[in-house]
């Protein structure tokens, strides 16, 4: 296996944007798992609560994250943490949504 590897997020988005699925996983280790999440204006974020920590970076958009009873706004460059176990998701999604997700340890370990 290869020390690293090296992604361009122009390619990465363009296999996300020809995907029907709102997620793309494109990268998996033993510890975590990277992929993009895209959500759609006025989409339903069908999310549970996971097994891992999770960090979101958001790459366009402007949406809403509900973390149990609490909202924060979130838009282009926004960070999130969200601790695993934690009821969660997007909601009141203004504009399409484009996040970078990592999850710790990956979100499916048994998978790959």
């Amino acid at each position: 296996m290869t020390a690293f590897q090296a992604f361009r997020l122009e390619d990465l988005e363009r296999q996300s944007s020809e995907s029907d699925q709102p997620y793309l996983e494109f990268l998996r280790r033993r510890g975590m798992s990277v992929g993009l999440y895209r959500l759609p204006v006025g989409a339903e974020d069908r999310q549970h609560p996971h097994a891992a920590d999770e960090v979101y970076l958001v790459l366009r958009g402007q949406g809403t994250l509900r973390v149990r009873d609490h909202d924060v706004e979130v838009g282009p460059g926004s960070v999130v943490s969200v601790d695993h176990g934690e009821d969660h998701r997007f909601v009141e999604i203004r504009e399409d949504l484009h996040l970078m997700v990592v999850f710790a340890p990956p979100e499916f370990p048994d998978r790959g």
